[in-house]
Order: C-alpha cells, then sequence, then structure tokens
C-alpha cells in the first residue's frame, strides 16, 4: 500500500513538473496571450499583429478572412485544441511564421508539415503520434531549423505517464535529437551536447537520406537487382575451376 502511495505521489510529482516546465516555456512565445484574446481590431492595426491566438475554436481548417488578413504579419499562432489533422497547407500562407502551438489537435503519423523553413518553436502536446517514423522524418524537411519542440502526451513521445520506461525514453529523446542537432529544448527538458553527441553516434545516417528522397518502388526493385546479381554457389565453382587461384 505504501508502495502504491509512493508511486501515486511520484506521478504527481512528474506530471508537475512538466507543466511548470511547459508553463515557463511559454513564457518564451506565450506570456501574452491573454492581451491577445481581449484585443480586437479597434485596439491594434492589422500592420502591428504579430501574434494571434485562435484556440478553443473548433476549427479543422484555417479561416480564409485570417489568412487574408494576418499573413504578412504573423509570427506566432495558437492554435490549440481545435481539430486540425492533416490539413495544415495553410502554415505556408503566414510568411513570417516562428512558433506555432498545436497543441490538443488530431495530428498523427501521417500528418505533413509545409515548408516553414523560419520556424523555431512547434507544440504537438497532446495529439494521436503513434510512431516517430517517417513523422519525425517529413517533420524535419519541413521544418529544419527548429530549436523548441515538444510531443509531450503522444504515444511516439514514451514517458512514465504514458506507460513508457527510462530506456525507452532516452532512445526516443536521442532519435528525436539526430534529426534535429539545433534544437536548445525538446519537451521539458534542455537539450545538452551530450545529448547531441550520442544521438549522433547511435543514429547514423547516409547524406543521401538527408537530401534525397528516394521511392519505396526504386529500393524494392534495388534489393531484388542486388539478389539477382549476387552469383550462384555453382556459378562460383565454375569461375574457381577455370582459374588458378587457391582460396
Amino acid at each position: 500500500m505504501l508502495g502504491a502511495n509512493n508511486e501515486e505521489n511520484y506521478s504527481l510529482e512528474v506530471e508537475e513538473t512538466e507543466e511548470y516546465a511547459m508553463t515557463c516555456l511559454g513564457a518564451l512565445v506565450f506570456a501574452d496571450k491573454h492581451f491577445r484574446q481581449s484585443s480586437t481590431p479597434d485596439d491594434l492595426s492589422k500592420n502591428q499583429v504579430d501574434s494571434l491566438s485562435l484556440a478553443y475554436e473548433d476549427l479543422f481548417t484555417m479561416p480564409y478572412n485570417i489568412i487574408q488578413d494576418y499573413s504578412l504579419t504573423i509570427q506566432h499562432l495558437d492554435i490549440s485544441n481545435n481539430m486540425f489533422s492533416r490539413n495544415l497547407q495553410f502554415l505556408s500562407e503566414f510568411d513570417n511564421l516562428r512558433s506555432v502551438n498545436l497543441d490538443h489537435n488530431k495530428i498523427d503519423d501521417i500528418t505533413v508539415f509545409p515548408n516553414i523553413p523560419n520556424l523555431e518553436l512547434l507544440w504537438l502536446n497532446h495529439n494521436c503520434i503513434k510512431n516517430l517514423y517517417p513523422f519525425i522524418k517529413n517533420l524535419h524537411r519541413s521544418v529544419p531549423n527548429l530549436k523548441y519542440l515538444s510531443l509531450m502526451g503522444n504515444e511516439a513521445a514514451p514517458s512514465y505517464l504514458n506507460g513508457g520506461d527510462f530506456c525507452d525514453y532516452i532512445r526516443y529523446r536521442l532519435y528525436v535529437l539526430s534529426w534535429f542537432p539545433h534544437l536548445v529544448h525538446l519537451d521539458d527538458r534542455t537539450v545538452t551536447e551530450q545529448q547531441l553527441l550520442q544521438a549522433k553516434k547511435l543514429f547514423r545516417r547516409s547524406l543521401l537520406e538527408d537530401f534525397v528522397v528516394v521511392p519505396e518502388c526504386i529500393k524494392d526493385l534495388h534489393n531484388k537487382m542486388a539478389v539477382c546479381s549476387k552469383p550462384s554457389a555453382s556459378d562460383k565453382q565454375r569461375v574457381l575451376n577455370g582459374t588458378n587461384l587457391i582460396v
């Protein structure tokens, strides 16, 4: 009974720590959230608005008038607690986007983000991401310059809160860092130089994998050709019988 109480208290402490860490991280960008929500077009000129919150609006796509009015100025976009899933191409309309909060949406493994090279902060907490691959690989192609990324609350991001153990957590963390070496903050913890080095050693990839997209059909064809091109044992014997090689 005592062990169960200790475990429950530990889980509560971890949850409070993660919530506090995310709150502190939120101060980087979304500290003025309540001010933005209470602001109206009469309060601020559209040309001066660089942060916009559309949280809790039951949106599954971005209203056209928002894109038309704010696409050139918005740098920080909060669209958390909506129903966005695989229809995120509208993000490419925001030319100066630096941070996006997509917490509590319907993002899954197959969701592909548009190219947003200037994006530095992306929150994807509590979505439907179950597998890191190919999600992280596709994410890297779309937003290669991320500095802050959070995937907590997804099945693909194991922790004590969703049944994962410490080894699972470390493996997950290093895998993400192998794709995003410029991260300074992953989930609720700061990225260290040691972690970046370990990630580079543990998950080595060829340079072509980072820059060239090889279709699966080409990969299959290459594998079949490799198998067919291998000489059989009888072929090897005939070659050896016709030469003076000593094996």
